[in-house]
């Protein structure tokens, strides 16, 4: 019995001698949909590059740019080729083709948790740049090599220390800034955000079915351009920039990196403490994306899907890139609009020539970035958000205190970055100073360095305090005296004994955790603590 999708007959029956249609009429809807996702991505990311870590354009659109195309082509074709192959395996037409692209929430990780701290270090965002491509280089073989320990996080992990040390992040480094962005900009950035949450959260369908993210891209670039032509600035929009945007369309291909990969490498320490659990929350939303294709019908093989996010992301990252690939939630979305296999083909077809040829440039010299923090605010509150929806209610104040460590970091950067604006930095004025006026820097800085390490530890003890487990509280207290003893959490970087006082009282809290497990009976669990993040 042959299957019919939203696209019509795609297959004929197995053994009728037909292969399964590359691209049918519900691929346009599932291409214009994902494909406008991907470039507000790039736009995103083209954004994020020039203006935060104020990248020369020769490196973010001659070099950066062309890799990013590279990699979103190899593995947008090979999840086509996947589905291709299941089509033909199962004569099947409705087989819809997984969705990939740099990974978002990553994307901000390694530009404001490695490459804008190493750029203002060293006031080189060269050097950012190496170290983003240093930090992929080890996450490709996480994914690569990681499949096998994948199985064991989703058992021991609690989903709250994962999802809540994952919002840490986003709350503070990913929502923020764009939140003070737009409020300076009211009438582009607060109208922009209202569009959004109109349709992401509201249900709201624009005209022609426009994508929510696009629809603000729009209104953000009439109002920008608008004000422009009666002479008032809004947006930060130029004439000038938009003309050698034009003049600076050309070819460019990536050209291979590895002497700046390895040169990345003098920043191990710093790249090691994020790159490791990073990596390994990779391995577990690649298989939870998975597994939703395979409940909307789509089975496809866990390993090869592993190992191909790990494989691009390294070809990507030797040529040039310091962002990695992952399988995207939301293949039963696309699937559901009529999507198959063309959809992913044509994705990465049209994204490598704007990237290889500098459309890109043109793009962004289009888009006012005030029209695109509302999108960054909208994820950063869907990621913080998912950590209290997804977990047990008891479980609140673990992701509370998973915050912690990251409400720390973002201190400790607004005050660094305000001290260096000033001439001076917190050691010049003198930690005494700051704490008379209120800035606690020293405990900053020891709560805020690994915190997503530490942000995992401490929430993972909570749960398991919450849920009187306290064998397995013990066991990741013993963990976190082990990481901090080594400098993975609440030290500046890797090293022996950096933190031998603060992993002494981890070790004393593991000892007190164990002989409470001794003497206490467990209480009925009100809740798993062994459940998988979901995005």
């Amino acid at each position: 019995m042959r299957a019919t999708g939203a696209d019509g007959p795609g297959l004929a029956p197995a053994g009728a001698g037909a292969g399964p249609r590359l691209f049918v009429p519900g691929d346009w809807n599932a291409l214009f949909g994902f494909g406008t996702n991907i470039l507000v991505n790039l736009l995103v990311l083209t954004g994020l590059l020039r203006f935060v870590l104020g990248m020369p354009d020769a490196v973010t659109f001659g070099r950066i740019l062309p890799a990013v195309g590279l990699m979103l082509f190899l593995s947008t074709a090979y999840y086509g080729w996947l589905a291709y192959r299941l089509a033909r395996a199962t004569g099947r037409d409705d087989v819809c083709a997984l969705p990939s692209g740099i990974s978002v929430p990553h994307m901000f990780i390694v530009v404001f948790v490695i490459m804008l701290p190493i750029k203002l270090a060293t006031g080189d965002p060269v050097k950012g740049w190496e170290a983003g491509l240093a930090w992929v280089f080890i996450q490709s073989f996480i994914l690569m090599l990681g499949g096998f320990a994948a199985p064991v996080v989703r058992r021991i992990t609690p989903r709250a220390a994962l999802l809540g040390t994952l919002a840490g992040v986003s709350v503070t480094f990913i929502a923020m800034r764009p939140a003070l962005e737009l409020i300076t900009t009211p009438v582009i950035g607060v109208v922009a955000f209202a569009i959004i949450l109109l349709a992401w959260f509201g249900g709201v369908r624009y005209p022609g079915r426009l994508p929510a993210g696009l629809v603000a891209i729009l209104f953000g670039m009439a109002v920008a351009w608008g004000a422009k032509l009666v002479g008032v600035e809004a947006g930060g929009v130029s004439g000038p920039g938009f003309v050698a945007a034009l003049q600076g369309i050309g070819f460019s291909v990536p050209l291979p990196a590895v002497g700046h990969v390895f040169g990345g490498f003098s920043f191990l320490g710093i790249i090691l403490v994020t790159a490791i659990p990073f990596g390994i929350y990779d391995l577990v939303e690649a298989m939870d994306n998975v597994e939703s294709a395979e409940v909307a019908g789509d089975a496809y093989p866990t390993t090869r899907v592993l190992t191909a996010d790990g494989v691009v992301s390294l070809i990507g990252c030797l040529m040039g890139n310091p962002f990695i690939n992952a399988v995207y939630i939301g293949h039963p979305g696309w699937k559901a609009m009529g999507g198959r296999i063309g959809y992913s083909f044509a994705t990465g077809a049209v994204v490598l020539v704007l990237a290889w040829l500098n459309l890109i440039s043109l793009l962004s010299s289009l888009v006012p970035v005030v029209a695109i923090a509302p999108i960054l605010l909208y994820i950063g509150m869907l990621i913080g958000a998912q950590a209290f929806q997804e977990t047990p209610h008891a479980h609140a104040p673990a992701i509370v205190l998973a915050f912690a460590p990251h409400l720390a970091s973002w201190g400790k950067t607004l005050v660094d970055g305000a001290l260096g604006a000033a001439g001076t930095s917190a050691a010049m004025v003198g930690l005494d100073k700051l704490g008379q006026a209120g800035v606690l820097y020293g405990g900053l800085e020891v709560l805020g360095e690994g915190a997503i390490l530490g942000g995992l530890i401490l929430g993972a003890v909570a749960v398991f305090i919450i849920e009187r487990d306290f064998r397995r509280a013990a066991g990741f207290a013993g963990a976190g005296a082990i990481l901090t003893f080594f400098g993975f959490m609440h030290g500046p970087a890797v090293g022996v004994a950096v933190k031998p006082g603060l992993a002494a009282a981890y070790l004393m809290v593991a000892g007190l955790l164990w002989a409470a497990a001794r003497v206490e009976a467990p209480a009925p669990s009100r809740a798993s603590p062994r459940q998988v993040p979901a995005e």
